[in-house]
């Protein structure tokens, strides 16, 4: 049977040694290169040396090397580099880091103090079926959250600073149901005046239809109504 082929990259030599032997005892595992520096990482990646390392199927990747979150850039090196499955290590419930190895291509995330998990989590990383750790799942839900609310506040924003408040004024009424005609009566302008309004929103906002408009604008918050549903009173 082919043993999973393993990389660690670790630089506390005591554990890196420990972790090694642990493995070792695996029938289906094999510690087959090791490293404790950055530099040795990105020489064994680019093929440098003599005698260049296996090929890796795993790699368990600490995140913080020399006091230095380098694991996260050396991650998404690896794994662009090898098409290896990368294992974060982390002594430390680091959560932005955590998320930024995802982000650089890892697939899993271990606690160094849970060291008997690793087998099982280097074979379901080398069968590609790796459940993501639930305190990940959580930190990703909490940061794809957070960038949608940053995502829709920018175009919130954008669409603000295109449309002045006659105009948000004028979607305000058709939100509430009022025809143009009835939008020029309360206003006290002509219907042609706000049909330019309207035909300028629409362009501004490249829609078709001036429902769509007010729609697209209440729905980023932009209406700024007190208790009465009436604005413009």
């Amino acid at each position: 049977m082919d043993k999973i082929r393993v990389w660690i990259v670790e630089d506390d030599p005591d554990w890196l040694r420990g972790l090694v032997a642990y493995l070792n005892k695996e029938t289906d595992i094999e510690v087959v290169w090791t490293a404790n520096r950055t530099d040795a990482v990105r020489e064994a990646l680019a093929g440098s040396g003599d005698a260049g390392p296996a090929r890796a199927d795993v790699v368990l990747m600490d995140i913080m090397l020399d006091g230095k979150p380098d694991g996260v850039l050396l991650a998404e090196e690896a794994a662009a580099m090898t098409g290896a499955r990368i294992v974060m290590l982390t002594s430390m419930e680091e959560k932005e880091l955590i998320f930024r190895s995802f982000q650089a291509g890892a697939i899993d995330y271990q606690i160094k103090s849970d060291f008997e998990s690793l087998p099982s989590a280097i074979r379901s990383a080398y069968a590609s079926r790796s459940p993501i750790n639930a305190a990940v799942a959580d930190r990703m839900r909490e940061e794809f959250r957070r960038l949608k609310q940053l995502e829709r506040e920018f175009e919130a924003k954008k669409v603000g600073d295109l449309i002045t408040p006659s105009e948000l004024q004028l979607l305000d009424l058709i939100d509430q149901g009022y025809t143009q005609p009835q939008i020029a009566d309360k206003l006290v302008v002509s219907l042609r005046t706000v049909k330019n309004h309207v035909n300028h929103i629409l362009k501004k906002l490249n829609l078709p239809g001036s429902r769509e408009a007010a729609d697209k604008v209440k729905e980023m918050g932009l209406f700024q109504r007190g208790n009465d549903n009436d604005s413009t009173k």
